[in-house]
């Protein structure tokens, strides 16, 4: 299987802030919905936190070695990223992580595929961030045309990477 990870990155490194999304740009999240259609995502619990749902059509996995807490049915809370791997068993060919900061770092050794909307803003006070992309680990794949948002002005591209 796959491991990918999607996320959305200021030219900063920003993706965010007070455990919310640093902002909304519609075409971002139609690609992410697209892109993560049918295949199972996992999460930290701050970023199931944030959610408050599970998102439909995926399997919803939960990583929180703590437990304790509420969710709702259908969605699996793991205590590692080793178990959410195995959760996802032979689902389908990929799974993806979609946050937050910790879950990132945890996974980048273990990824195949960065699915990244390349933000042209920074967010100076921003309390999250996407670990580095090493360029000598991975190849960029392919970079969508540049985009602005229409409602915050915001340009932004796709950017996809496969590990070496």
């Amino acid at each position: 299987m796959e491991k990918c990870m999607i996320a959305a990155v200021a030219a900063d490194g920003a993706i965010g802030r007070g455990n919310r999304l640093l902002w909304h740009i519609s075409e971002d999240l139609k690609v992410f919905k697209r892109t993560t259609m049918g295949c199972p995502v996992i999460m930290g619990r701050n970023t199931w936190a944030s959610l408050g749902r599970p998102l439909p059509g995926r399997l919803n996995i939960v990583v929180s070695a703590r437990g304790g807490f509420e969710v709702t049915e259908g969605v699996l809370v793991v205590p590692s990223l080793t178990d959410a791997y195995a959760a996802c068993g032979n689902i389908t060919a990929r799974c993806f992580i979609i946050g937050g900061a910790m879950l990132y770092r945890a996974a980048m050794e273990d990824a195949d595929r960065l699915f990244i909307t390349r933000l042209e803003a920074t967010a100076p006070d921003a309390d999250a961030k996407f670990p580095d992309i090493d360029l000598s680990v991975w190849n960029e794949v392919s970079r969508s045309e540049t985009f602005t948002d229409p409602e915050n002005d915001i340009a932004f591209s796709f950017v996809e990477y496969a590990r070496k």
